[in-house]
């Protein structure tokens, strides 16, 4: 007996795009319903953006020099994806949350984290990196080091949202099947395509889809889980997976900011004003190395390198942005002063000084616990011991 093929017949639409590849303002048929989004956005917005990429992409690359030169640990590149998180970043509102991955160095910096608090982390002087629970960082959460795990964190958070929400009304139901409730704030999740095969990403949008929470979730399809292709992990385009439990999903070009802030302004009031999650598969490239730690030559072709290259989100804004009557001046300005301010957190990040070594206790429990005084105490005695050894050598 012979087994027959299981196929489905399912037209995906084209990714929604406002520009093409060229920067030219072409929208696709899909984006006319996201227009909207875009009235009253105009030069101004997109300088800033613009300014936001090219001042995130100037400071990467201090970082990767660092890392080379032995100053830091580990960097994580995210050049060639400035465009989608510019974008997604100004769409959100200051009383949204976000939940970042470990490359959304964009987003950190339109948040309001200084970007010398970001490398603090990859330097190994900080346990997290930033305070979250300070205004002027814009609820931007902790880098997730972790696949996956930013995921729940953010499903679990909105859920907050929720109950918040219904306790401020005296609702107390929390049925299966009943309509999502208005919470006025929403929460943003970033991954990657490589942590949509982990299972914390889809039990998430379970809870999500289940409980309606106010959240958005965006996966930056960079096409590279380190050095395995997106087609080995899908032979579904990914915004598919969140149809599945319910959610509403679109796939969005990655590389055009206009379309990213679009849609994301869209699914992010759905989500404030009760109606659900929403999934946002972005197409981008990821034209750098996973990390400092990777060698892409050894698995992806250049061919495929130069195509993207060619579809740089830096590039098409600013072609774009030519088009509407900026000047050279305007771009000279932005790029002498990223390099300027780069260089800048560069050497601040040079004279950053050790942690505490008390500073690992901190935070461990809400309130003192015996085993973390004794554990201080034991690191007291081993320091000292030091000390000791070096007064009985003289």
């Amino acid at each position: 007996m012979t087994q027959s093929a299981l196929t489905i017949d399912l037209q995906d639409p084209e990714p929604i795009r406002f520009l093409d590849d060229a920067g030219n303002y072409a929208p696709s048929a899909t984006a006319a319903e996201y227009a909207e989004e875009l009235e009253g956005v105009g030069v101004a917005e997109f300088q800033q953006w613009y300014r936001d990429m090219v001042s995130t992409r100037a400071f990467d690359v201090e970082c990767t020099h660092l890392q080379r030169q032995g100053q830091l640990a580990l960097w994580v590149p995210s050049i060639g994806q400035e465009g989608c998180q510019a974008g997604i970043g100004r769409a959100a509102e200051p009383q949204d949350h976000i939940f970042p991955a470990y490359r959304e160095h964009t987003i950190a910096h339109i948040r309001g984290v200084p970007r010398v608090q970001l490398a603090a982390q990859f330097r190994g002087l900080t346990h997290g990196g930033w305070d979250v629970t300070d205004p002027a960082h814009g609820n931007f959460h902790l880098y997730s080091l972790v696949l996956g795990t930013q995921t729940q964190h953010a499903t679990g958070y909105a859920l907050g949202q929720v109950l918040d929400a219904k306790r401020a009304a005296a609702d107390t139901a929390l049925d299966a099947g009943e309509a999502g409730t208005a919470t006025g704030d929403a929460t943003l999740v970033f991954y990657g395509d490589g942590t949509t095969s982990q299972g914390d990403a889809n039990e998430s949008m379970i809870f999500a889809a289940s409980y309606q929470t106010p959240e958005v979730f965006v996966v930056q399809n960079n096409r590279w889980a380190i050095s395995v292709p997106v087609a080995r992990q899908s032979r579904t385009p990914l915004y598919r997976r969140a149809l599945g439990f319910g959610i509403r999903a679109v796939q969005i070009d990655g590389n055009d900011p206009l379309a990213a802030y679009a849609v994301a302004r869209r699914f992010l009031t759905l989500a404030r004003t009760g109606h659900g999650p929403g999934y946002i598969e972005a197409l981008t490239y990821r034209i750098g190395a996973h990390t400092t730690s990777d060698d892409p030559t050894r698995y992806r072709e250049e061919e495929e390198l130069a195509h993207w290259e060619a579809r740089d989100p830096v590039v098409r804004l600013e072609a774009h942005l030519r088009s509407l009557g900026v000047t050279d001046e305007f771009f000279a300005e932005v790029r002498e002063t990223a390099d300027r301010d780069a260089k800048i957190a560069r050497d601040a990040i040079l004279q950053l000084p050790p942690p505490e070594p008390d500073s690992m206790f901190a935070h461990v429990y809400s309130e003192e616990h015996p085993r973390i005084e004794e554990q201080r105490a034991w690191l007291a005695r081993y320091e000292a011991s030091f000390t000791d050894q070096e007064g009985a050598g003289a």
